[in-house]
């Protein structure tokens, strides 16, 4: 499973992907409003801060209702950082977001539909050309069910079915949810910078630096 950071926060970005484990960036318009600058800006030097990801993502802003709206803010957002390869338009999952979704994966652009709950919807954004679809596993738990269950249920269908669209487990919101749904079959789980670095650690891990250097202490005095 890889690892995408979800966020707008060129800080945390930068210390994700110098730690070596980062294939991609997630971002939203309301990720970005917290860092207080303009949307394609910051998605330019997102690009341009990770040279070697494979994906950096550029939703349409909840203002493009219709199928046209979208399209024409795509179309736009494609054109960042001279049109590079990595930019990946996400849509809601809506019927306005399918038509959207086969537009673009005809132009041979990679389309993440976000926002997806059931197995249905994967399936359909799939079919619709999505190059990642991304189960909301955070807000499932939240009305008791079981956001680990949704992803597992889409990858066995994904293998039933032959399928390559990618799954990314979103609303991840502590380091269980990273390993139950690597364990599912997600293809890539996007996550914090808090959850990141909360993966790194065990109590242990920090007890056994402590002993190694007290032990060294020792050798050599």
């Amino acid at each position: 499973m890889k690892f995408f950071i979800d966020t707008a926060n060129m800080d945390d970005i930068k210390k994700a992907y110098k730690m070596g484990v980062l294939n991609g960036v997630t971002t939203n318009p309301s990720l970005v409003a917290k860092e207080g600058v303009k949307f394609e800006d910051r998605i330019e030097e997102i690009l341009l801060a990770v040279p070697d990801v494979e994906s950096v993502s550029a939703e349409v802003t909840p203002d493009a209702i219709t199928a046209e709206q979208m399209m024409a803010e795509a179309d736009e957002l494609i054109k960042i950082n001279n049109g590079d390869k990595r930019v990946t338009i996400k849509v809601p999952m809506t019927e306005a977001g399918l038509e959207t979704t086969r537009y673009l994966a005809k132009k041979g652009v990679k389309v993440n539909v976000t926002l997806i709950f059931t197995v249905n919807q994967a399936l359909l954004a799939a079919r619709a050309g999505a190059s990642y679809v991304s189960p909301f596993l955070g807000r499932l738990d939240d009305i008791s069910e079981d956001g680990v269950l949704l992803v597992s249920k889409i990858a066995e269908l994904f293998r039933i079915h032959n399928i390559d669209s990618q799954i990314i487990a979103a609303s991840v919101r502590h380091p269980d949810h990273v390993t139950r749904v690597a364990m599912a079959g997600a293809d890539i789980a996007t996550i914090p910078f808090k959850v990141i670095q909360q993966l790194t650690k065990h109590p242990l891990t920090d007890q056994g630096i402590e002993k190694f250097a007290a032990d060294w202490t020792k050798a050599v005095k």
